[in-house]
């Protein structure tokens, strides 16, 4: 007797076997194996460090283009949407706990550690030490022990505010590609997507050059004690996120040129906005607690 039944459709998508975890853990393992012999001044671990990133970076492209091919072919229903959604939003408040621990690291210092270094029991041991944050006093800028070199703090003009009016603005033009691209204007979208990956290249050019100035010419440096370590660790960490969300919107601009992404289907452009958005708003608390404050 014949059946006339069919299989049924499993309720997630499931991939078949991959070897991408596995290779891209392999990449990892070069990276971190090379970057510590590096520190440890083995010549060789610089090697070790570029060979693994160039790995990893390989399959993570080769990864995605299979995830992408998934997706356009139809493969992905409401499920895995759900999915991508809610892993994006776990990754961007791990980010979020990620810099709220460097925020932490700045209030602690500005608010106790060293208004402790200052107390009356450290006055003998410490007794030309001005207990008050470097961006807020004159000549505040140099240990009594000489263990830090003198320097000049960051002001808020004009780099810094440069920099906030071009993030601001990607935002702005972010949000008019992504209701474009809801209206089915994809010309608009992907003229607008470009603009937006020009300022996050302009943005990553200004910093840049004021990394170079603050290096040269304020002799600010990651050394410079606390002011110098929690300076470099956010308007670096918060660069290179900006790095990695302009690649984000570039590969997605190269894929709306394709023809990928409708206005019922596009979550990979929102995730990528999403990202951005949240850059955006690291980038104001940056901007007022480390320049002004």
């Amino acid at each position: 007797m014949s059946s006339n039944t069919s299989a049924a459709k499993p309720y997630y998508f499931v991939p078949g076997p991959s070897r991408h975890p596995v290779m891209a853990a392999l990449g990892l393992f070069f990276v971190i194996l090379g970057a510590g012999q590096w520190i440890n001044d083995v010549q060789w671990g610089k090697y070790s460090l570029a060979f693994g990133f160039l790995w990893f970076v390989v399959v993570l492209f080769q990864w995605f283009s299979e995830a992408v091919g998934e997706s356009e072919g139809g493969q992905y229903g409401h499920k895995i949407d759900l999915s991508f959604r809610w892993s994006m939003s776990w990754f961007i408040f791990s980010e979020v706990m990620f810099f709220g621990a460097f925020f932490t690291a700045l209030w602690w210092a500005r608010g106790h550690s060293i208004p402790a270094l200052g107390n009356i029991d450290n006055a003998l041991l410490w007794p030309n030490f001005k207990a008050v944050w470097p961006s807020l006093a004159a000549g505040a800028t140099g240990s009594p022990a000489g263990t830090v070199e003198p320097f000049q703090t960051m002001t808020p003009f004009w780099l810094p505010t440069i920099n906030t009016a071009l993030l601001l603005s990607s935002g702005v033009t972010l949000t008019i590609a992504h209701h474009a691209l809801l209206v089915g204007k994809r010309a608009r979208t992907v003229a607008f997507m470009w603009a937006t990956v020009l300022l996050g290249i302009v943005f990553l050019t200004v910093q840049g050059y004021e990394y170079y100035h603050a290096y040269h010419e304020l002799n600010l440096k990651l050394s410079s004690g606390i002011y110098g370590s929690t300076f470099y660790m956010l308007t670096g960490f918060h660069g290179f996120h900006v790095f990695v969300g302009m690649l984000m919107l570039l590969f997605i601009t190269l894929r709306l040129q394709k023809g990928h992404f409708s206005a019922e289907r596009h979550f990979g452009f929102e995730g990528a906005a999403w990202y951005w958005h949240f850059v955006d708003v690291v980038w104001l608390g940056l901007y007022v607690l480390v320049y002004w404050l």
